[in-house]
This record gives structure tokens, C-alpha cells and sequence, in this order.
């Protein structure tokens, strides 16, 4: 059987939800309200023609010729390959003597549009075509059975010209999509999501794809000066690969044997416990440790600046500018506000892949809820995301801020049951001073402590102390003193997050 040929569409991410492009010779319709950059995606497509030598036709019903242009000057875009008609009513066609008394527009418009736009066709010979859009041509029809005789025509007319052609529609009659959606051989839907504060989120969807496979589901995508960039959806199951089985090290022999010797390399660590209890800093010493045994390492910042985090990590007697330099370890600042979670989760993928990261550390869960529409949502992300690095052998540090600072704690939303092993820091009171206690409660390959160690921070280093066997409570964040004063740490230590 012979392998069905692809028009490639020009636009990043979208060839890969399309399994490799448009089935050529087809007739498409690209659907969005405005904004959502159906002339952009035009613009593209027809531009990646011109690159592979294809003969190309824009066609415009609506938008002059010269704010087409205009609009692809602003992406630095060059449009004098491509063909440009317009069939725009003049000035002149607002003076009374061009209105129709007689005759309803519709009966005249609309067979001379008609006409002109079959013999511009037929005189280009097009092997990609765009009309821009369909709202006009729906208008001049005046009523749906009519509009969509057209259409019909207008299909059949392509068909045999083997023009792989796009049609524009900005879904103003809602009514009539889902007839518009038969006769096109495939739909793509661009969709809008307003956010209360930060940038809107954008979403693309294949609605269908007649005859050929192609990636399901909503995609987030983006408008940049170089076009629109689409992140395709993650499909863990797509991206298997072996590695070896070893651990990865801290670089704090306590801190090691706690984990029963380390993190296995293709798993997830959830780091949880109150703001300012040392989560930062435990994560970012597996970061640091593997950037200097020379696995390149990423830290993911939401919640804080880049600056603080290096000078913290510093004070803890970790040179990262050092690792910073070399390129083992890179710091990222992400703002929720202007990004969506397909976009982030592509920055970690392509981290992955291009630069054979090894670690990656996102710093918090709590930031990245903040881009998500719904709790749902994260937790599908996360799915996908944890179970994608697992089978690249990355391990992966994820930080969970939880309400409160002593006492019974919750957590905005329970991630723990995802995670392959979960960290738990907390508060407790002993001899007057505030200290940290640190715990693994769950590790699913291997064997760890099922202790309490104090977790105490001094200036050039951390330290991880003996168990806490004397105490009882600790976990509560009240604890009860039941052994020897001597096994105390004597001295004051300082806090760092």
C-alpha cells in the first residue's frame, strides 16, 4: 500500500500532532475566534511552500492585501514569494449608486466572488491555497442551505486540481460549524482561555483528521515573533529508553544513608514541609552534587529569585557558579503568570533530550499549580511529565510547600501517591530553640531509614544529624522529650530554606 503523502504546515509542534502534516489534496478548515492566530498559521503554511518549491495562492475576502503584509513585517516575515488576491469591496461600493435595489446583494456578490475566486485558482495552479475567510462567503450566501452548496462546489472544484487548501472561519454563525465540519476532509480548532491575571492561555485541537492518525486531545500553543509555536501533549508511553539502574548521591553521607544509599536514577522525590524549613536546600544539593560529578543538572524556580537562591546555596558551601560556568547546572526563572504547563512541560522535555539533563529539580509544585485551570489538570501534567522522566532515567525533585509551619499541615492538593519517594521536613521545639527534623516516608525501589534525623543548617554546609531517638511527636511538630539532653545539638543553627 503506498504511503500516503504530507504537506508539511511550517508551524512547529503542529507536523507532530499530525503524525507529519495535511494529507495532500484536501480540503482543511482552520477554525478559531479571532486572535487565536489562524492568518499567522496561514501565513506559515503557505511560507513552508514557497520553501519546498510549491506553488502558492493567499486569498483574501476580508483583511487588504496590505495589512497581510503588515501583519507578516511583524514577524519578520517576507511575503513577496507569496501571491497575494483580494477581493475586498472598494471605497467606491459605499457611494449610493453601488447598492442594490433591485437585486439582493447575495444574488450578485456571490457569483461574481464566486467566478473571480475559481479563475484566480485555475490561473495559479496552486499546489497550497488559502481563503481568508469563510465569514464572508457565509454572509453573501444569505442562508445555510446555499452556503453550503457552495462549499460542496468549492470542494469538488480542488479536488480535482490537487491543491491542498486551507479555509479560514472565525466560528462568528455558530450554527452552522458542525455543517462546515462534514464537508471538510479535516478540522483544526484554535481556542482562547482567559485567565483572571497573566497572559491567555492558548489551545489547539485536531477535531478530525479523515483517513489518518494524529495526536488527540488539547495542545497548548503559543504567538512569538517567529510565529505560532505549538506544544504538543506528552504521551509518556512514546519516549521508553534504558538506562542504568544505579543511585545518584547527595554528597552528605548521613543524608545518603537516610535514602538507603541514594536517589535509583528514573525516579521522582517529593520533598514536602513547611515554608523555610530547608526544602530548597536539600534538592538543590542533589542538583549540585550531580553537576559536580559531571551529570548536568536543571533547577526550575517558581517561587524564587534566581539571585537569592544562588547566595543561599553559596552560604551553604556550594560553589554552583562554579557548576554555573560550566554548563553541569543551569537555573531557570518561571513566572506562572506568562506561561502554560504545555509550554513548561516542553522546556523540560527539550532540556532532556537536547542536553542530556540528568536531574531536574522544579521548585515548587505550588508555582506550577498556579498555571494549571484546575487541580485536575495538574495531576494529569504531573502523570504524564513524572512517568516521561522516570523512563529517561532523570530523577526528578519536586518541592510542596504545605499550609502552616507547625501542628497538623495540608497541602493544596496530594501529589505524594506520584512520587516514588517522599521527603518530609518538620518543625519541632527543643531546649527553647526552633529545629528541623527530616524523614523518608515512602521509597518504592529499595530499602530506607525509617528514623528522624535533625536537619541543621550552619554557615559553609549542612549537616544531617543522628537519629531522633529520644523524641516522640516530632512528625506532629509537637514533640515530647523522652531520652537524654547530651544527644541535643548544643548549638544554635541557622535556618535557610
Amino acid at each position: 500500500m503506498q504511503k500516503q503523502k504530507r504537506v508539511e504546515t511550517g508551524v512547529p509542534g503542529l507536523d507532530d500532532i499530525l503524525k507529519g502534516g495535511l494529507p495532500a489534496g484536501q480540503l482543511y478548515l482552520l477554525e478559531g475566534d479571532p486572535g487565536t492566530g489562524k492568518t499567522t498559521i496561514a501565513m506559515q503554511y503557505l511560507l513552508r511552500g514557497v520553501a519546498q518549491g510549491d506553488k502558492v495562492l493567499y486569498v483574501t475576502l476580508s483583511e487588504p492585501e496590505a495589512e497581510l503584509r503588515e501583519s507578516a513585517e511583524s514577524h519578520e516575515w517576507d511575503l513577496t514569494t507569496v501571491p497575494i488576491v483580494e477581493f475586498v469591496p472598494e471605497e467606491g461600493s459605499l457611494s449610493s449608486e453601488q447598492q442594490y435595489t433591485v437585486f439582493h446583494p447575495s444574488e450578485v456578490e456571490l457569483s461574481s466572488t464566486i467566478t473571480r475566486l475559481t479563475d484566480a485558482i485555475d490561473k495559479a495552479m496552486p499546489d497550497r491555497l488559502v481563503i481568508d475567510s469563510l465569514s464572508e462567503l457565509r454572509m453573501l450566501s444569505g442562508d445555510a442551505m446555499r452556503y453550503r452548496r457552495q462549499i460542496l462546489a468549492l470542494k469538488q472544484f480542488l479536488s480535482g486540481r490537487k491543491t491542498t487548501a486551507i479555509l479560514l472561519d472565525d466560528r462568528t454563525a455558530v450554527d452552522h460549524d458542525l455543517q462546515l465540519q462534514s464537508i471538510a476532509h479535516g478540522v483544526i480548532r484554535l481556542e482562547k482561555l482567559p485567565r483572571s491575571f497573566g497572559v491567555t492561555r492558548r489551545r489547539v485541537e485536531i477535531v478530525k483528521l479523515r483517513g489518518s492518525t494524529f495526536r488527540e486531545g488539547l495542545h497548548d500553543y503559543n504567538i512569538l515573533t517567529q510565529g505560532v509555536v505549538v506544544y504538543p501533549r506528552l504521551i509518556a508511553a512514546e519516549h521508553g529508553k534504558t538506562f542504568e539502574g544505579d543511585e545518584i548521591k547527595s554528597g552528605l553521607e548521613e543524608l545518603d544513608q537516610l535514602f538507603g544509599g541514594g536517589i535509583p536514577r528514573g525516579s521522582s522525590t517529593l520533598v514536602i514541609g513547611p515554608s523555610g524549613a530547608g526544602k530548597s536546600s536539600i534538592a538543590m544539593q542533589y542538583a549540585f552534587a550531580a553537576a559536580k560529578r559531571g551529570d548536568r543538572a536543571i533547577v526550575y524556580a517558581f517561587d524564587e529569585v534566581l539571585r537569592t537562591a544562588q547566595a543561599r546555596a553559596e552560604g551553604l558551601g556550594m560553589d554552583i557558579g562554579t557548576e554555573l560556568e560550566r554548563g553541569t547546572l543551569s537555573m531557570s526563572q518561571i513566572d506562572p503568570a506568562e506561561l502554560s504547563p504545555g509550554e513548561f512541560i516542553w522546556q523540560i522535555r527539550s532540556d532532556v533530550e537536547e542536553r542530556d539533563t540528568r536531574v531536574v529539580v522544579i521548585d515548587s509544585l505550588n508555582g506550577f499549580m498556579n498555571s494549571m485551570p484546575g487541580e485536575s489538570d495538574l495531576i494529569l501534567h504531573l502523570h504524564e511529565l513524572l512517568a516521561y522522566l522516570n523512563q529517561k532515567g532523570v530523577v526528578t525533585l519536586l518541592i510542596m510547600t504545605q499550609h502552616g509551619l507547625v501542628g497538623s499541615m495540608q497541602a493544596q492538593v496530594d501529589v505524594s501517591y506520584l512520587a516514588d519517594t517522599v521527603v518530609l521536613i518538620r518543625y519541632f521545639e527543643a531546649e527553647g530553640r526552633i529545629r528541623q527534623s527530616l524523614s523518608v516516608l515512602k521509597k518504592r525501589v529499595g530499602d530506607h531509614e525509617r528514623t528522624l534525623r535533625e536537619l541543621i543548617f550552619k554557615p559553609g554546609r549542612i549537616i544531617v544529624g543522628s537519629a531522633l531517638t529520644e523524641f516522640r511527636g516530632v512528625l506532629t511538630g509537637v514533640p515530647e522529650f523522652v531520652g537524654d539532653k547530651a544527644r541535643i545539638a548544643p548549638e544554635e543553627p541557622a535556618s535557610a530554606e
